[in-house]
């Protein structure tokens, strides 16, 4: 029983920790995460399509090499 209340005393200091900390973060307002955000998204996409391309001509490059 002892183990039991010194296992819950330590899961407690542990997210006593853990508040502590959070309250430390410096949080974004609206304005600048939703620009952030969008940022983000419109990168990736630019990515994902610029990958894509890629992927699409060394494809086509490696099908015109086997059919040699």
């Amino acid at each position: 029983m002892g183990k039991e209340k010194n296992e819950k005393a330590e899961r407690g200091a542990w997210f006593a920790g853990l508040k502590s900390e959070f309250s430390k973060i410096a949080w974004l307002d609206r304005p600048t995460l939703f620009k952030q955000v969008v940022a983000v998204i419109i990168v990736s996409v630019i990515l994902g399509i610029i990958i894509a391309a890629l992927d699409f001509g060394i494809q086509q490059g490696v099908d015109f090499l086997v059919s040699l």
